[in-house]
């Protein structure tokens, strides 16, 4: 048992490699197999499908990415702060990425998303989920940003989340296109512009 769950995590863990290097549709099984170190009939074994992987794939990324943002916008600090360790968190994981890869991978979520909007229905709904998922997320600080007099009292709490988290996505496949972390620094004051927001917080 415990040689059958390994061989199904490497596979998972190639697989999110080589999504993140090299996008879903150029990769093939026996690909991802021989990344893994696995026979290509323990593929199958564990997914009916390439597509089946991938959606394994996003929803264990997404767990992870959960937990993190979590971590982040229900840690100490005013609302404020907490979106900003956020941002600096995010940061952070393309950092780490581009010291692991020597290169920024950018976000798995919106690189699918760019690449399979238009051609595999299960993981766009499911991307479409993750991402108000993250809205929902965001939005339940900038209420609270709001509540708390930080943010201005005509802000759309639900339009600033959505744009917030469509700044997240801009700014990483930027900081990806120009392989350069640091396109994620505006992320702060643009979101304070955008929250109208009364006091700044170091």
């Amino acid at each position: 048992m415990g040689r059958t769950s390994d061989a199904r995590d490497k596979i998972l863990e190639a697989a999110k490699v080589l999504i993140e290097q090299r996008g879903y549709s150029a990769l093939g099984v026996a690909e991802i197999c021989a990344t893994a170190g696995v026979p290509k009939g323990s593929f199958y074994y564990f997914f009916e499908s390439k597509q089946a992987l991938a959606l394994t794939v996003i929803d264990e990324h997404w767990a992870a990415q959960r937990a993190q943002w979590l971590a982040a916008l229900d840690g100490p600090g005013d609302p404020l702060r907490r979106l900003r360790t956020l941002f600096e968190a995010t940061e952070e994981v393309q950092r780490a990425g581009q010291r692991r890869s020597g290169v920024v991978v950018g976000c798995l979520f919106g690189n699918l998303a760019l690449e399979l909007s238009n051609q595999a229905e299960e993981i766009r709904t499911r991307l479409q989920e993750i991402f108000e998922a993250q809205i929902d997320l965001i939005e339940r600080v900038v209420v609270e940003a709001k509540e708390a007099g930080l943010a201005g009292a005509g802000v759309d709490t639900r339009e600033a989340a959505r744009s917030i988290v469509a700044q997240i996505e801009g700014r990483v496949l930027l900081a990806k296109l120009l392989n350069d972390p640091t396109a994620l620094d505006t992320l702060w004051r643009n979101s304070l512009d955008m929250l109208q927001a009364t006091q700044v917080t170091h």
